[in-house]
């Protein structure tokens, strides 16, 4: 589980590890704004969301779209597979790579399932989806910095 940083403005920013977390305490960058008074990590308790103590301008983060990844797209696709709708744990290239397609282009991935011999991503193979006569659900877009926070940053209410 991941500590969630809120900037001093309480905008979330990212999620951190509990050791992360506490070294921003110890540096006196942030304060604990929620934390587990059960569990104690060393001479803090240990944090579910700290604060940032001076505001951290995130203009840069708008200037362009997120960097494509593999964990990106399935946050972006919510872990649903693009031809059949499963879980997915993998992702697709739309137009294979084998056929001129981007490795790392929002709109050539999607997500999909995975793992066996009879998941979507094995029965397309390096078909397009039509050649393999599958259809997509949902059409790959690149997604804003919001919705790949927002969709992955919250922490689970313990």
């Amino acid at each position: 589980m991941g500590v969630l940083v809120l900037n001093a403005s309480y905008e979330p920013l990212q999620v951190v590890s509990v050791p992360h977390a506490v070294r921003m305490l110890v540096r006196n960058v942030a304060e604990i704004h929620e934390a587990d008074m059960g569990s104690p990590f060393g001479l803090f308790p240990r944090p579910r969301v700290v604060r940032l103590l001076r505001y951290v301008v995130t203009r840069w983060r708008y200037n362009r779209p997120p960097r494509w990844s593999r964990r990106g797209v399935l946050v972006r696709d919510g872990h649903r597979c693009a031809y059949c709708g499963r879980h997915a744990d993998t992702v697709d290239h739309i137009l294979p790579l084998s056929r001129g397609g981007k490795r790392t282009d929002w709109l050539n991935t999607v997500a999909a399932c995975g793992g066996s011999a009879r998941s979507c991503n094995a029965r397309k193979a390096d078909k397009l989806p039509a050649e393999a006569g599958m259809r997509l659900k949902s059409t790959p877009y690149v997604p804003t910095w919001d919705e790949l926070h927002h969709s992955s940053a919250v922490p689970a209410a313990a």
